[in-house]
């Protein structure tokens, strides 16, 4: 029975759930070429689903909020995305591994980021409005960088507003209109799993069809490594100093912290599958796996204090 209830509790946890999918995908890839095409599908499920928690929150007023969204913008697009950028510029020569980059900074922050701060125990109302702005800020931001880095013949405009569409607008349209209905009480109960469970379809779409790189080559991810290492625990740990030296309160330093380190790495890791190949998702793969890492590493400094 222990057995029975150890393996429930891991089938709805998603650190494991995502491990499982990494270690799927490098034992066995046959199903990830067939499966390829519910990528986005399950992204924008994840999407729906994930911004629920945003939009239930409401908007509240313009002088609550405002701080909050734009602290969201600049920690994403003005820290986090120049900092990714620059470490692509210097340390990447493989050409889909800097377009997974690109696409990597263009993306807003992990809905994760307001669950995270509830866990570490920060200010849950300045996470969730920070959210919102980077995902607002998203709609004009993420084309821009796309555009400027990549150039405009590399990728269809018109493609990539589709897609962004599909991936940003209409999860956060649908998301709030199951909170405005209640119609997201129906929901509830399986929203997780339904998240959890699309997380592992994506994670192992993307290992599955780079398992052979992944065992013929592995060297050539240590640079990709160097920059999800960079841009979560060294990163990270600037912006609590900075915090400290500014006299910021915990309270807000957690969310800025997240809001300044995680990507929508599933989002990311979808657009490269979407709009370029295989290879190019797999820096959102690793990165994914760095977030794990140093969310642990965050609970357990957490749990010493």
């Amino acid at each position: 029975m222990k057995a029975m209830d150890l393996i429930a509790r891991l089938s709805r946890d998603r650190n494991a759930i995502l491990v499982f999918s990494i270690a799927v995908g490098l034992g066995w890839n046959g199903a990830a070429p067939y499966l390829k095409h519910l990528v986005l599908p399950a992204l924008a499920v994840v999407m729906t689903f994930s911004t629920v928690d945003v939009m239930r929150g409401g908007f509240g007023s313009a002088r609550a909020t405002l701080p909050a969204a734009l602290a969201g913008i600049v920690m994403n697009y003005l820290v986090l995305a120049p900092l990714i950028l620059g470490l692509n510029w210097l340390l990447i020569g493989n050409e889909a591994f800097r377009v997974g980059f690109v696409l990597m900074a263009a993306v807003p922050p992990a809905v994760a980021v307001v669950p995270f701060t509830l866990f570490l125990k920060g200010d849950v109302g300045f996470a969730l409005f920070g959210t919102v702005g980077g995902y607002l800020g998203a709609l004009g931001i993420m084309p821009l960088i796309i555009l400027t880095f990549l150039g405009a013949g590399s990728i269809d405009p018109l493609n990539l507003a589709v897609i962004i569409a599909e991936l940003i607008v209409a999860p956060l349209i649908a998301a709030r209109i199951l909170v405005a209905t209640g119609l997201v009480r129906h929901v509830e109960r399986l929203r997780g799993t339904v998240i959890n469970w699309s997380f592992f379809l994506i994670s192992y779409v993307i290992i599955g069809l780079n398992r052979e790189l992944l065992f013929s080559d592995p060297l050539s991810l240590v640079p990709s490594a160097i920059i999800a290492i960079a841009s979560t625990l060294l990163l990270g740990g600037a912006i609590e100093v900075v915090g400290r030296l500014f006299n910021v309160g915990q309270g807000v330093i957690v969310p800025l912290l997240l809001l300044g380190t995680l990507k929508n790495y599933g989002l990311s890791g979808g657009l490269a599958l979407a709009l370029f190949d295989r290879e190019t998702a797999m820096p959102s793969t690793l990165a994914s796996v760095m977030m794990i890492a140093y969310i642990i590493v965050l609970g357990l400094r957490k749990g010493r204090t």
